[in-house]
């Protein structure tokens, strides 16, 4: 049985014994809530995800597209793969530069 973690999101139908998981452990979600694409999946139950937005430049008066590469944890219940569409949750530091988890898979397979 997945707990609720306080976010409107499906949770997982899979169970998994990971403590940094947000359904089956004891990890708390909190801050902002990023959606991106997986573009890296190599390391264990950690994923690269590719945040795309929209940045205004004051000077010019124009909008230009940037992109940020966020590392987030991997819960094995979740199992996101590269091209996976997903949604990350900021959380408190899991490692050096993990601080987001990933709680949804949004679409299977879209791509870069």
């Amino acid at each position: 049985m997945a707990r609720d973690i306080g976010i409107d999101v499906r949770p997982p139908e899979g169970e998994c014994d990971d403590p940094n998981c947000p359904f089956h452990g004891h990890l708390k979600v909190r801050g902002i809530v990023l959606q991106g694409v997986v573009v890296r999946a190599r390391a264990e139950k950690t994923v690269i995800v590719e945040v795309r937005r929209l940045k205004k430049d004051p000077k010019y008066e124009r909008y230009a597209r940037v992109s940020s590469r966020i590392p987030a944890h991997n819960p094995p219940c979740i199992g996101a793969r590269e091209g996976d569409l997903v949604r990350i949750a900021e959380t408190r530091p899991i490692s050096k530069t993990k601080h987001f988890v990933v709680i949804e898979v949004l679409k299977r397979g879209v791509g870069r």
